[in-house]
């Protein structure tokens, strides 16, 4: 079964300093329909006007995964990282007992857009971490790169989760399958242009649900750019 999610139904919020679009459930958007995927819980797509961020705020039991489009995003926190993290790489915070962290744009001519996700942790608790690795346009051209997973595979960050996360990037004739596990849900995020999934057209910030699916099958891509989720049930 595939359940599609139009981009233009998600929740939206506009603060002037942050254009915010919401996957699920988020702050004020609040849909009964819309609460998560499995143990994945939050994607946001925020665009962050020049000179503004997020100030120092706290999170807790939560993998939080930062994916930069355009711009770059810093990140500062109560662990002593300062990083800024650009388009490319892929950023892993295990809240665990508590963390605090600011997150901002210092461009003073650039937007930053960057999609921001949140995933439950197998377990409460733990110390903080943190990770931040890159991934070349190369590596996901054509394919589909595992970025972030239980057990840090295949170089990915390493997620205190049951959930494995898929970078690709797609044109033309290039097309990838990944094999599912029908017990699990698979959820497509499309990051920016076009492409089919199972057959399904899909544009930007459209999404689908696959369950009971044998494998995920993306095609037709047009200077698309894709995230695959495989979650906990």
């Amino acid at each position: 079964m595939i359940t599609l999610r139009n981009a233009q139904d998600r929740g939206h919020a506009d603060h002037g300093w942050l254009d915010s679009w919401h996957s699920f459930s988020f702050a004020d958007y609040h849909d009964p329909r819309h609460m998560g995927v499995g143990n994945l819980r939050v994607i946001n797509e925020d665009r962050i006007a020049p000179g503004t961020g997020f100030g120092t705020h706290g999170h807790r039991d939560m993998e939080i995964i930062s994916y930069v489009l355009e711009g770059a995003l810093a990140h500062q926190d109560s662990m002593g990282n300062n990083a800024r993290i650009v388009p490319g790489e892929v950023q892993r915070m295990s809240a665990g007992t508590g963390v605090r962290h600011s997150e901002y744009n210092h461009a003073k001519d650039q937007t930053t857009h960057f999609l921001q996700i949140w995933i439950l942790p197998d377990e409460a608790g733990g110390a903080p971490g943190y990770e931040q690795k890159t991934f070349s346009e190369a590596t996901k051209r054509g394919r589909l790169q595992l970025v972030a997973s239980r057990d840090g595979a295949e170089g990915s960050v390493s997620l205190r989760a049951d959930a494995r996360i898929y970078a690709g990037l797609f044109h033309g004739e290039e097309r990838a399958t990944l094999a599912a596990d029908a017990a699990r849900p698979q959820y497509v995020h499309v990051v920016r242009g076009s492409l089919r999934v199972n057959g399904q057209a899909l544009a930007a910030g459209d999404a689908a649900t696959l369950l009971g699916e044998p494998q995920v099958v993306l095609d037709g891509g047009q200077d698309a750019e894709v995230l695959v989720f495989d979650l906990a049930a």
